[in-house]
């Protein structure tokens, strides 16, 4: 039982380590790293497409609100017209 408290230990330094990480990224550096995924995994997603489609494209419509609602509140924060 020792060896399973090591590795749950372990794993949650990990995680607490990828959150710390997570937080320090910056917009753009999040969206690099989507776009890596994407391109990683088109592939994969071309494949199974027609199993995916209503959930791909609920993620992308959330995804494109989320966008806009970041590029209001930067308009904001700098002052500009919406």
């Amino acid at each position: 039982m020792s060896d399973l408290r090591r590795i749950r230990e372990g794993w949650e330094e990990l995680e607490a380590e990828r959150v710390r990480l997570l937080r320090r990224m910056t917009v753009q550096e999040s969206l690099q790293q989507y776009l890596a995924l994407q391109r990683a995994l088109e592939p994969q997603f071309q494949a199974t497409e027609a199993l995916f489609r209503p959930q791909r494209m609920a993620y992308l419509a959330e995804l494109q609100q989320r966008l806009a609602r970041l590029d209001r509140w930067l308009k904001e924060r700098r002052g500009e017209p919406d």
